[in-house]
């Protein structure tokens, strides 16, 4: 994420209609809009891959696997991100034509160096405001490494570390599968 050298107030309405004919993706944070930085390779295939398991998984189901194009609205925290994968399972996401989901059960980042720690700390606190949210996962793209945070219940998170050799539960949409099958054909990983 880069940030915008002077920042002013932009409305969540605004910024919608700017992003709809903007070249490039921002992501919005209680006014302020930032450019999402590009994707290296790795991060390509990781969230490829990864959407790929996760849609055959849930072909049967009418849940949907979401990439980066898609927009979260987290209306208690006024912000859009656009998650590397989003899993809705609500109808109120499926059935419109909205340019964001409101309802996810699961969200996936890929870490790069200039993101991993907005993605830990800020919007994970941004995104457990979304009512239905079940995982987040981050993903690091230069080894083996998921890191997966899961609500309880009681609405507590837990985390879940996976690495080489291990398989990974994702229990919001019960799906496993060996970590070597979400960094397959990974440039330096295989």
């Amino acid at each position: 994420m880069i940030v915008n050298d002077k920042p002013f107030y932009i409305s969540p309405e605004d910024y919608l209609e700017a992003e709809k004919v903007s070249p490039i993706k921002h992501e919005y944070r209680r006014g302020q809009v930032y450019a999402m930085v590009e994707a290296k390779k790795p991060h390509i295939v990781i969230a490829s891959n990864l959407a790929r398991l996760l849609g055959n998984h849930l072909d049967n189901t009418p849940c949907l696997v979401l990439t980066s194009d898609i927009k979260v609205r987290l209306e208690e925290a006024n912000c859009y991100y656009y998650p590397d994968i989003a899993v809705t399972c609500d109808e109120r996401d499926i059935n419109n034509t909205d340019e964001f989901i409101r309802y996810p059960v699961l969200l996936v980042e890929v870490l790069s160096k200039s993101t991993e720690k907005f993605d830990r700390g800020e919007k994970f606190t941004d995104y457990q405001t979304s009512p239905l949210l079940h995982e987040y996962i981050l993903i690091d793209q230069t080894q083996m490494k998921i890191d997966c945070f899961r609500r309880s219940e009681s609405r507590n998170w837990s985390s879940h570390l996976y690495q080489a050799g291990e398989q990974v539960y994702l229990a919001s949409v019960d799906f496993r599968d060996d970590i070597a099958a979400i960094y397959r054909k990974v440039p330096g990983l295989q």
